[in-house]
């Protein structure tokens, strides 16, 4: 992370990975809930796969490298949004009004569709249900012994950092919600985010902006 960028994280002391009953116990609901959650949205998936490939000429996935637990790098899974043939800058902003971004993509996005193909990931161990987003190999390389401690769990599909804002919130901001997670890391946690995220997708990011000093954990 740039400096700039690390200078608004609250420094908390650093505290001690995940332990106990719950995280062998979250890997295998992960399991058991991707494996049937592939079988329930086979069909969505398909139909995507489908609209895609008959609407832009192209790949139907999309692949990158991501930091993944301890900072192990993995390649993560999305439906394509954007034309094909461009070359990705990992670090731009895509908004939804972007211009390379097809009619399905947009669709895709706005949805959160264009997500789904992670919970290959999930089964596969590279991913949890629930965690911090994974960010790119190099942001992983520039972190620190405290901003390391999000890499003590599998990222996640969705987030405590998603379900206050997401993209609405500053990097700084998603960091700060991502570290309480890891370090109060429970299955109340895990409940409250999974039973939110469906509003997320439903309502937009921008009606759930929340800074991390303003909710009752900060």
């Amino acid at each position: 992370m740039a400096e700039a960028e690390t200078e608004t994280i609250r420094r908390q002391p650093i505290g001690r990975p995940p332990r106990g009953w719950y995280p062998p116990v979250k890997r295998l609901a992960d399991v058991v809930v991707s494996a049937i959650g592939i079988l329930l949205i086979s069909p969505i998936l398909l139909a995507t796969a489908a609209a895609i490939k008959l609407t832009s000429p192209g790949a139907v996935f999309f692949t990158q490298d991501r930091g993944g637990r301890g900072g192990k790098p993995f390649r993560i899974l999305k439906f394509r949004t954007m034309r094909a043939g461009r070359t990705p800058d990992p670090k731009e902003l895509v908004p939804l009004d972007h211009p390379e971004i097809t009619r399905v993509g947009r669709i895709l996005r706005r949805t959160k569709i264009d997500e789904l193909p992670q919970i290959i990931n999930v089964l596969l161990g590279d991913m949890s249900i629930i965690g911090p987003r994974p960010t790119l190999p190099d942001q992983v390389e520039r972190y620190d012994e405290y901003e390391r401690q999000r890499l003590w769990v599998r990222p996640g599909c969705t987030g405590l950092a998603q379900i206050h804002g997401n993209t609405g919130l500053t990097w700084p901001e998603r960091f700060e919600w991502d570290l309480y997670y890891v370090q109060h890391l429970s299955l109340w946690l895990d409940l409250q985010v999974l039973f939110r995220t469906p509003l997320l997708i439903l309502l937009g990011d921008g009606r759930f902006v929340r800074r991390f000093d303003e909710a009752h954990w900060g």
